[in-house]
């Protein structure tokens, strides 16, 4: 069925009128992204031009998705907004907080025991506000989304940096912390940067072992994990065209890992197929209607340099299979070339683990063509020499492919079929090969693969690559096996080579699902009621942050993190997701992954108000105590990876004034702005290194803070002596005031009360 219809009806029926007058504005043909942009103005019409990148622009986004784990976070804050239903369509999807461990059904039934608290709140949350509830076990966000929620042309907002899996249904899906969302479910205005534009044009159709994980994998190698920072990154060409809906998902899904604000491809028949076999011919037919205006113009395409700020072309011809990894998804490696590099860089070469899944790849396409490798083993009785997990996308594919015996083939390689849930990808694996801190390699076809994300283990070497490489390098059991070259040994010692993988696009039995797993939301949910114990572990109601004022003087350094610090680092997520609704009790784990400069050990910062080392989170709650504000100082890209608000609200509950970095990843910048903090980057990167471990700091103008005015920091050392540096921001007057009244939820209540 099409989900809000009406509402889709209505952004197809404004579409035609904003984008005509925005490209007569804009004075140009427009790309696909900027239609969308100019046709979601929270003022309507167009009225000027924007500056990518440096205008802020009020937007009227579709629709929401909240994920479990985030969601906790999200509705604590609307609760606290003062409104009875949410403004626009929003869902909230339980796929994080399911272990992997024995097998889809003892997994979600121990889920449903030890997250019972949680889900209820949830669900009780949803129907109070008008919230659509998918129930664990519905399948993956992302892909509940792409079936059920994402059209053409449209505007969503989520809270998980893989909104943007939705770019491949065309639109402009972009993941938000928690505090944005609840800005669009209080009926205002959402605020982002105009995008830069990155057009990545693809000729050519993929063959043989190629996918189309493998072109974001290409293209994750070119721009790197920050490339697309500021950017929305659009696909265009043949080759474009030539791409399933569900393969252009996952081209979209991974452009988290290259920094996008998000990424998206024009309507084409692939799409049009994928509505259709999903049960919205409503939203094809409306589509079809208003088609020229959910692509980018012809001019666009056909001179791209002139209208994007950079230009990248990918021949799907010529393009080789990739495996990225270790600890980082940029690190591309063409699959032929992976050995020599392995050996080269002592990785270890025998492979323990092949998992597949994850809102990245869990379409059917992606079982079929995973499937199809998995059944030549069994027919050519290779026996796999690496376990197998697989996490199907939802329950609509796990129903559909067990009717058709796609599961049946990996059961018979002895995999183990885990629930529709996230799973490994997040850290929610309770993986019994291995314990301690054991070096050992696994490969996957999720989308990051940092160190520890997936089992905890900082010496996992994790290697990202599409379902069918995934299955062919499990059954090897080999790091530098090239299926595309090299052959294996089956049990009767006949040497036998894997042929190339064969995906079927979309079931052609139809999809078929018996449970979906969807819960409607009372009409009128003024009746229920949401109650959180105040000795509840999981939960906890949120207490207003007090501003933090123009006076900050006499603050410590925290810490000073040194190299790669994601949100992963800041606030780790496997066993901790289960206090993502209580602040007090996750702030334990924050910055407990990070690295400290001054000594390279991660959780082991000075206290200066001891002089003993301990834990970040202690020392951190032991200035609170005594009223004193901490600084915490880091590296490039700082906060990269996942949109979890929790890396800014810990910090901001345990005391931390101002986050200065070399660089800030682009949700993470705006989630401390959000929380009423400062987030500041060096005037001169060199002043980096200039901070010592017992500084005391001083700002020194904070009581000029404006917009496009630097800040100016006295950094005390222990010997007396002073560095005073430069910090940029990119705050506005309406932050400024977020962070003059303590947060922007703070100013929500106020403006509602008023």
């Amino acid at each position: 069925m099409a989900f809000d219809i009406d509402m889709i009806k209505k952004v197809y029926s404004t579409m035609a009128e904003r984008v005509d007058t925005a490209r007569k504005i804009v004075g140009k043909p427009l790309t696909l992204s900027e239609k969308i942009l100019y046709a979601h103005l929270w003022d309507g019409i167009p009225t000027k031009a924007f500056v990518r990148g440096k205008d802020y622009v009020d937007f009227a986004p579709d629709r929401i998705a909240c994920q479990d784990a985030t969601a906790q976070m999200a509705l604590l804050q609307f609760m606290q907004a003062g409104k009875s239903k949410v403004a626009v369509p929003t869902t909230v999807h339980c796929d994080h907080l399911i272990q992997a461990k024995q097998g889809a059904a003892p997994d979600l039934l121990r889920a449903n025991q030890t997250s019972s608290e949680v889900f209820d709140f949830l669900a009780s949350v949803s129907n109070k506000y008008g919230i659509g509830f998918w129930k664990p076990g519905a399948g993956i966000i992302h892909q509940v989304v792409l079936e059920n929620y994402a059209f053409p042309g449209g505007m969503m907002i989520g809270t998980d940096s893989h909104t943007v899996n939705a770019g491949g249904l065309g639109m402009v899906a972009i993941g938000v912390g928690g505090a944005d969302a609840v800005d669009v479910m209080a009926g205002m205005a959402w605020e982002l940067k105009f995008p830069k534009l990155i057009g990545v044009k693809l000729t050519g159709s993929l063959n043989g072992w190629t996918s189309a994980k493998d072109v974001i994998l290409k293209v994750a190698g070119i721009l790197t994990v920050k490339g697309g920072t500021g950017a929305i990154v659009e696909y265009f060409g043949p080759g474009a065209k030539n791409l399933s809906c569900t393969g252009k998902g996952t081209i979209c899904n991974m452009g988290a890992e290259i920094g996008a604000t998000t990424s998206t491809f024009g309507y084409d028949d692939s799409m049009e197929r994928y509505l259709r076999a999903t049960d919205r011919n409503e939203i094809a037919d409306e589509a079809n209607k208003i088609r020229e205006y959910l692509t980018g113009d012809d001019e666009v395409y056909a001179n791209p340099e002139t209208y994007f700020d950079q230009v990248i072309e990918i021949d799907l011809d010529t393009l080789r299979p990739h495996l990225n990894g270790p600890f980082t998804p940029d690190l591309a490696t063409p699959v032929g070339e992976l050995g020599e590099k392995a050996r080269k860089n002592d990785w270890p070469i025998k492979v323990d683990w092949g998992l597949i899944g994850s809102c990245t790849n869990s379409s059917y396409e992606d079982l079929t063509r995973a499937a199809s490798i998995a059944k030549q083993a069994v027919d050519k009785k290779i026996k796999a020499k690496s376990d197998f997990g697989i996490n199907p996308g939802s329950e609509q594919i796990r129903y559909t492919a067990e009717r058709d015996g796609i599961l049946k083939i990996f059961e018979d390689l002895d995999a183990t079929i885990f629930t529709n849930a996230c799973g490994p990808c997040i850290g929610q694996w309770d993986r019994s090969d291995l314990k301690g801190d054991e070096k050992n390699t696994i490969v996957h076809s999720f989308n990051r693969n940092f160190s520890k994300r997936a089992d905890g283990n900082p010496n996992t070497h994790a290697f990202v690559g599409s379902p069918e490489m995934v299955a062919a390098i499990a059954i090897a059991g080999r790091l530098d096996f090239d299926p595309m070259n090299d052959t294996l040994i089956n049990e009767d010692g006949q040497e036998v080579k894997l042929d190339e993988p064969k995906g079927i696009e979309l079931p052609p039995l139809g999809f078929d699902v018996e449970d979906a797993g969807y819960v409607e939301p009372l009409k009128d949910g003024s009746g229920v009621e949401v109650t959180v114990s105040p000795t509840s572990e999981r939960l906890q109601l949120l207490t207003p942050f007090e501003p933090i004022g123009n006076e900050i003087k006499g603050a410590k350094l925290l810490i000073k993190a040194f190299g790669k610090c994601t949100t992963d680092h800041i606030s780790m997520a496997g066993p901790w997701l289960r206090f993502r609704g209580h602040l007090d009790n996750i702030s334990n784990n924050m910055l407990i992954g990070a690295v400290n400069a001054f000594n390279k050990k991660t959780n082991f910062v000075k206290n200066q108000l001891t002089g003993d080392y301990e834990g970040v989170p202690d020392v951190a709650r032991q200035y609170k105590a005594k009223g004193i504000y901490t600084i915490v100082v880091g590296d490039h890209n700082y906060g990269e990876g996942s949109s979890r608000e929790h890396a800014a609200m810990e910090p901001r509950h345990l005391g931390v004034a101002a986050v200065l970095v070399k660089s800030f990843a682009r949700i993470h910048e705006t989630n401390l702005k959000k929380q009423g903090m400062l987030g500041l980057t060096f005037a001169n990167e060199s002043d980096y290194d200039l901070i010592q471990e017992d500084d005391t700091i001083n700002f020194l103008d904070l009581n000029e803070f404006a917009p496009d005015k630097p800040l100016t920091i006295e950094f005390v050392h222990k010997d007396g002596s002073k560095d005073v540096i430069k910090a940029n921001h990119t705050y506005n007057q309406a932050q400024i005031d977020w962070y003059n009244e303590g947060s922007a939820l703070n100013l929500i209540k106020k403006q509602n009360a008023s």
